[in-house]
């Protein structure tokens, strides 16, 4: 992400003392079971539920994770760093800038975004360096892909990654109060419409100016 006043990174880091392979592959477990069952029943979901999907003992969850808003702290910083793997695969692997750009949208919604941002709740610091860290490394992979699309001609000029992210995370969000069934086939659905609309040239004037990701922070 662009620069923010809040994010400043000062002072030596404590490093963390190095995994074991089958300690990492436990710690690994439980984040994507975490992030299942968060996405699932909400961020209030048992832990003993978690460490349930995990595999794992309660015991293991917790040599790992202090407590529930560390664990919600990891999976946000997964989330956004696999978010981020997919942006930088579709810009590498894709001839087609635009096709790599629908190819980033429609994978990064399998990492549930509009269900797991309502977990960045008052308890968790946003400005944690390893957030920070995350959140510049995500919004400069989706601007080289959103970049390129511009550069090629083919996305319009007025879009910028914020409102991207907003899209991806509003239809993405699940439906208050219901299980729609085949719920991932109309997400796909609504984002091919929304991708058709960023394409250039553009078919109307869109109110308001574009959105980064620092706009959307200072309006939360």
């Amino acid at each position: 992400m662009t620069a923010v006043a809040a994010c400043v990174k000062s002072g030596k880091q404590e490093q963390q003392p190095r995994l074991r392979a089958d300690a990492l592959r436990n710690r690994e477990r439980i984040i994507a079971a975490a992030r299942e069952t968060m996405v699932e029943f909400g961020a209030e979901v048992p832990l003993d539920e978690i460490a349930r999907r995990a595999g794992v003992g309660n015991a293991t969850l917790y040599r790992h994770f202090a407590d529930r808003l560390e664990l919600i702290h990891h999976v946000t910083l997964s989330v956004m760093s696999r978010t981020a793997d997919r942006a930088e695969s579709a810009l590498a692997e894709e001839s087609d800038a635009f096709q790599a750009l629908r190819r980033f949208v429609h994978a990064a919604v399998e990492e549930r975004i509009g269900a797991l941002c309502p977990l960045l709740s008052d308890g968790v610091d946003r400005d944690h360096p390893d957030l920070c860290a995350a959140r510049d490394r995500l919004e400069a992979a989706v601007e080289a892909v959103m970049a390129a699309a511009r550069d090629s001609g083919q996305l319009r000029t007025d879009i910028a990654v914020g409102d991207l992210m907003v899209a991806i995370t509003q239809l993405t969000r699940p439906l208050p109060g219901s299980r729609c069934p085949n719920f991932d086939q109309f997400v796909h659905r609504h984002l091919q419409l929304f991708l058709d609309g960023l394409q250039a040239p553009a078919r109307s004037e869109l109110p308001g100016a574009a959105a980064t990701l620092d706009d959307l922070r200072r309006r939360s």
